[in-house]
């Protein structure tokens, strides 16, 4: 068995890497921006807003560290979500947005990524609920770490054996 064999991706590489999530966020956002339920949240977004998602996502599940680089680390996007007062039916839209948007793409569709990352979506998605409900001018802690989604449980993709 060589190194090659046994290299467990990250989470971002498996997807596809930068591109393939860049992709899928520019695609999710034009779905949120025309969803009546979530356009009050997303309603003022940024140009650059999907951009941004996808680097703090890429980088919690592999990807480079252009978030933190580039906009401050986990105390932001925190930030992001203080004072928005996000409903669960909000959650709930927005992650069912992204997993049909992530399927008309093309992302992986085997189980052992799909779990990974619909538990990263469901960890995440509820962490902005609770954040949201604190009052907008809470300051987050600069030294909050990112977070970082591995395989879980299954260890890494599912790779039939080659006969």
């Amino acid at each position: 068995m060589t190194e090659k064999d046994t290299h467990v991706p990250s989470l971002h590489e498996w997807l596809g890497g930068a591109e393939v999530l860049n992709a899928l966020m520019v695609k999710f956002y034009e779905r949120v921006s025309a969803d009546e339920l979530l356009r009050p949240l997303f309603g003022d977004m940024p140009a650059d807003h999907p951009r941004h998602v996808a680097d703090f996502v890429g980088e919690v599940l592999g990807g480079s560290q252009a978030y933190t680089v580039s906009r401050g680390g986990h105390a932001t996007m925190l930030a992001h979500h203080f004072g928005k007062n996000i409903s669960e039916a909000q959650r709930r839209r927005w992650v069912n947005l992204l997993l049909d948007t992530a399927d008309e793409i093309g992302l992986p569709s085997d189980p052992e990524f799909r779990s990974a990352l619909v538990a990263y979506l469901e960890w995440g998605s509820r962490l902005a609920v609770m954040n949201s409900k604190l009052p907008a001018e809470t300051v987050a802690d600069p030294a909050t770490p990112m977070p970082h989604w591995s395989w879980g449980v299954p260890g890494g993709p599912y790779k039939p054996e080659q006969e």
